[in-house]
Order: structure tokens, then sequence, then C-alpha cells
């Protein structure tokens, strides 16, 4: 009895160590898996932060680009900042054609471009030096008006070359040009047109203000050249009433204006003087059969509303005079003083077929002769 127990306590000691042997691990990984999976996880660890810190470095870099390219006080960057007269930058006419003029700049020179919108003459200056303390390498300042502002600051800041568009510069200044124009050969292009085309022998303008000596040259241009090739032509001539502050942006008061003029007979009316002469150009096309002339840049691309009666319009080529002066700026060849800028007039676009040859004809020869000089237009500046 006494050795069966003891071979039966040996057989469950046995089994027992047994067991030991074979499960007694299985909750302890082993070792080389332990080491495997910490070396894994800080490899990852140290991945993502490398990709962090090159996302950052990415995003500083970007943030210094981007920074460079609106420093304008970086010589590297190459900035035309434009100051409109009273009045908005989309007026179909005047500040447009010299702000597309800068747009320009920014398509074929890489320029980074802005304008500003003067609200008030009394805030002419500080328009200006709102891009001038930027580090603005241009400014265009458009208008006659602010002449006096620009040259003042020109004085305070020489290293910058200002463009005055319709500014006449009686003493050259060395980083200023004045882009002036012809005005009056535009204008007696203009009148010849109506003089040939109109039916009742009258015929009417409706104006600026006189305060503006470029809008006084069309005028007289205008009545010269109607006088020149009809020597029985009864002219309307009608100035705005008030001063610079309103007188390019009252066209309620040009669509009365040429409404009268209408009711005496007029049957081609020249609209010069921005939003004012725009609303005379779409008063004409509300009646049939008339035709109306517009002024500054080809009309036909920013007034549809007068496609009805828009035979013409009388042109200062503004857009590439503000270009070319811009580009010369760039490349280090600025002129000092003034600089004409191309004038004539505008296609006829649906006006072609009823323009006739024989009115093409004259226009071409008054044309001629106003280039070369052997005719003049009879306008005397400041006469």
């Amino acid at each position: 009895m006494q050795k069966s127990k003891f071979w039966l306590l040996s057989l469950l000691l046995i089994l027992a160590m047994a067991l030991v042997a074979c499960g007694g691990g299985g909750d302890e990984p082993a070792a080389d898996e332990t080491d495997t999976t910490d070396t894994t996880a800080e490899e990852t660890e140290e991945e993502m932060a490398d990709e962090e810190m090159a996302e950052e470095e990415m995003d500083e870099e970007m943030a210094e680009e981007e920074s460079a390219e609106g420093d304008c006080a970086s010589e590297d960057v190459f900035c035309v900042g434009l100051v409109t007269d009273v009045g908005e930058i989309d007026d179909k006419s005047f500040n447009q054609s010299a702000w597309e003029g800068v747009l320009r700049a920014e398509e074929e020179l890489g320029a980074q471009v802005d304008y500003i919108e003067t609200s008030d003459a009394k805030d002419y200056g500080a328009n200006i030096a709102l891009f001038a303390d930027a580090g603005y390498d241009v400014i265009v300042t458009v208008g006659f008006a602010l002449g006096e502002a620009t040259l003042e600051a020109a004085a305070t800041y020489p290293d910058i070359n200002f463009v005055g568009v319709d500014q006449f510069q009686g003493e050259a200044v060395d980083n200023v040009a004045g882009l002036i124009f012809n005005e009056d050969k535009a204008g007696f292009l203009a009148g010849a047109l109506a003089g040939l085309l109109t039916e009742t022998n009258t015929i009417a303008a409706v104006l600026g203000t006189d305060l503006v000596p470029p809008v006084v040259a069309f005028k007289e241009g205008y009545e010269n050249g109607a006088e020149y090739v009809n020597e029985d032509i009864n002219i309307i001539s009608t100035y705005h009433p008030g001063g610079l502050d309103v007188a390019f942006t009252d066209p309620e008061w040009g669509a009365s204006t040429s409404a009268q003029a209408i009711g005496q007979g007029a049957d081609v009316i020249f609209g010069a003087g921005g939003k004012t002469g725009n609303g005379a150009l779409i008063e004409v096309a509300g009646n049939e059969g008339l035709f109306c002339i517009g002024v500054d840049s080809d009309q036909w691309e920013t007034v549809p509303e007068a496609h009805s009666c828009l035979v013409s319009s009388a042109m200062k080529l503004i857009t590439p005079g503000v270009f070319d002066l811009i580009s010369a700026a760039n490349d280090g060849s600025f002129p000092a003083g003034n600089f004409v800028g191309d004038v004539g007039l505008a296609p006829f676009h649906d006006f072609d077929s009823v323009v006739s040859d024989d009115i093409k004809s004259q226009l071409d020869e008054i044309n001629a002769g106003l280039q070369d000089g052997s005719l003049e237009t009879g306008y005397v500046p400041g006469g």
C-alpha cells in the first residue's frame, strides 16, 4: 500500500511539472518580440515628427514668398497704383481707360497693381500718399484736377515715378510725366463727322466743366470741325454748371441737357464728360434715327446702352499711353515733362454702312491734314 501511494504521488508530481513546462510561460511575450514592438513605435514617432517639421518649414517658406510678393518696398516687386479723380474706376470713360493701361502692365510686365477711388477732392494728396508710403514704384493720377497734388507728392517722394493723365507740365520735373493729348484734333474729327451726318443742320455737345482745359479743347475742336465741313451748321454746346466734384458724375443732368438739345432739333449729339456725357448718349439712344458720338475711349465697348445711336467716339488713346509710360518706368527710361498720346476716331461698328464712302474719304483727308500740320483746328489753349 505504501509503495502504491508513492508511485501515485510520483506520477502526479511528474504530470504537474509537465503542465508547468508546457503552459506556464504562455502569458509573457518572448524577449525578441517585445524589442521589435518598442523599436517600431519609436521609429513611427520619429517619422511623424520629421513630417510635421517639414510641413512647418514649407508653410514658413510659403508665407515668406507671399509676403515678398506683397511687399512693394522690395526691389523685386514692381508696383503700380492709380488714383482716380472724383468718380469711380468703372466710369466707362476716362478713369476706366487709364485703369486698363495699368491692368495691361499687370499682364505684360508682371506688375502688382491697385487703385483708389477719390470721393472728395480734398483727399487727393492723402490718397496718393497711401501708395507712396507703401513703396509703390509708379503712381498714376487721373485728371487735370490732380495736377497740383501730383507735383507736391513728386517732390516729397523723388524716387517714385508719377504719371499725370491730362496734366500739362509747365516745367519738367524728373519723376513726373504728364500724359497729354491733342483733344482739339479728336474733337475736330468728331465735329466733322457730325457736320457731315446731320440732316437738320443742328448738332449739340453735352460737356463737363470748362474748368478743365481738355474739355474746352474737345468743345472748340468739335465746333470748328463741324463748321469746316458745313458752313450752315447750328451748334448747341452746354457745359455742366457745377464744379469739379460733380461735373463728370451727373448722368441725370447729361440726359436732361441732351433731351433739350433734341427738342431744339439736334440730330447728332457729342457727349464729353465722363458719366455726365454717358447720360447724354443714353438719352439719344432712346430716340429713333439720331446719332451720338462718345469720348475718350471707344465707348461702343463701354456703353452698350448707346449702341442704337453711337456712330463713333472721339478717342484719346489713354490706355496705350499709360502703359507706355509704366513700361518706360520699369526699364529705366521714364521721360520727364510732357508725353503726347495719340488721338483719333473710333470705328463706326454697326454704322459702317451708314457712313458713306464719301464721308469716310473726307474724314481721312481731314485727319491727314491734322497729322501733318497743314490743317489747324483753330483751338488756342487758354484763349
